[in-house]
């Protein structure tokens, strides 16, 4: 089983910058596709970011693309998400998630992740 816990969440004013990390736990953490995803109040979870197994790949939702970089530190078995020039409407319940199956899936758009988070709140104020 994996254990995922998220922390590094928080308020910060727009414009800002936060990193948000995720600690990975259980099984093999480079045997994993790590991602990111976010929930605002009354809205569905979306996609925000995605990284393959050795780090040397990424995806991004168009809404963060330029403004927010996923990486991972495969000895520390974490998985970070750098948020820079925050926006109000990037406020949301962020969630890391952890999939086995296929990078080509996640780029193709197909998000099938097992394994999810509890989640860490962001705030973004204007």
């Amino acid at each position: 089983q994996v254990q995922l816990v998220e922390s590094g969440g928080g308020l910060v004013q727009a414009g800002g910058s936060l990193r948000l990390s995720c600690a990975h736990s259980g099984r093999t953490f480079s045997n994993y596709v790590m991602g990111w995803f976010r929930q605002a109040p009354g809205k569905e979870r979306e996609f925000v970011a995605a990284i393959n197994r050795s780090g040397d790949s990424t995806h991004y939702a168009d809404s963060v693309k330029g403004r927010f970089t996923i990486s991972r530190d495969n000895a520390k078995n974490t998985v970070y998400l750098q948020m820079n020039g925050v926006k109000p409407e990037d406020t949301a319940v962020y969630y890391c998630a952890a999939e086995s199956t296929s990078w080509r899936a996640v780029l193709s758009g197909k998000y099938d992740f097992d394994y999810w988070g509890q989640g860490t709140q962001v705030t973004v104020s204007s």
